[in-house]
């Protein structure tokens, strides 16, 4: 196969999958490793592509602006985010000042949480009917609904936000990308997720293992500002940028 197919092989794959890893390629398009490696790197240096630990990500990789609404992303990946939370639960103490931002992913959360006396806040409005329910002391931010994500967000509930200093945060995120970081989106989502991190002192991002390598429009924030909280990691070069806890079952 000449030079010039393979590098046009390549891209096809990444624009099409967003990323791959080195075996993956040598595999599709039946070349050495050492050969697939080697081509990244002239890619790589010519800017058609983004070349990663263990393989590559397509320069643009996105999965555009739309959301699912929230019933229908709750049924996915179930089992992986009930780990995730039950794990980010047992991270709750009873001094603790708590944010948790809306997700389903942090929702289940709520359903883990017993017999605390740590007092939350949150801008989701599943959330808070769950607190209310477990007889927490719990707090909701006010301002504008988003029904996508039955969320609070807009100016008013950042004014709202920025007068509390949390223990902890308890954030989701719709992707995690080594260089664009955690990334939504919507810039309203974007905007109450990064205030949250901010103030607070310690940030947990709990999401599943197919957040990652998806890039969305906003970057919330850099990876090294938070602890990510997830099921299992497949690929290399998140670990050099912040600290990954994998949940098992």
């Amino acid at each position: 196969m000449l030079t010039e197919e393979r590098y046009r092989n390549i891209l096809d794959i990444l624009n099409e999958r967003d990323a791959a890893t080195v075996t993956e390629l040598s595999e599709m398009i039946g070349v050495s490793a050492s050969t697939i490696r080697r081509d990244l790197t002239v890619l790589d240096h010519d800017g058609k592509l983004r070349k990663v630990f263990g393989g590559a990500t397509a320069i643009n990789p996105t999965q555009g602006t739309l959301e699912d609404e929230v019933t229908v992303r709750d049924h996915l990946m179930s089992s992986e985010k009930e780990l995730i939370a039950e794990y980010a639960a047992g991270l709750i103490h009873d001094d603790d000042f708590i944010y948790i931002d809306s997700g389903t992913t942090t929702s289940r959360l709520i359903d883990h949480i017993s017999g605390t006396k740590a007092t939350f806040v949150t801008n989701g409005i599943i959330h808070a009917q769950k607190l209310l329910s477990k007889g927490v002391k719990a707090y909701m931010i006010g301002g504008r609904i988003r029904p996508v994500t039955a969320s609070v967000v807009g100016s008013e509930a950042i004014r709202c936000l920025l007068k509390y200093n949390f223990t902890k945060a308890f954030v989701g995120t719709n992707g995690i990308d080594v260089t664009a970081g955690f990334t939504t989106p919507d810039s309203d989502e974007a905007l109450i997720k990064e205030k949250a991190i901010e103030k607070s002192f310690a940030v947990f991002v709990l999401a599943d293992h197919s957040k990652f390598r998806r890039v969305y429009p906003v970057t919330f924030a850099e990876l090294k500002k938070c602890c990510i909280i997830t099921d299992k990691l497949l690929y290399g070069g998140f670990s050099d940028k912040t600290v990954i806890r994998e949940v098992t079952s």
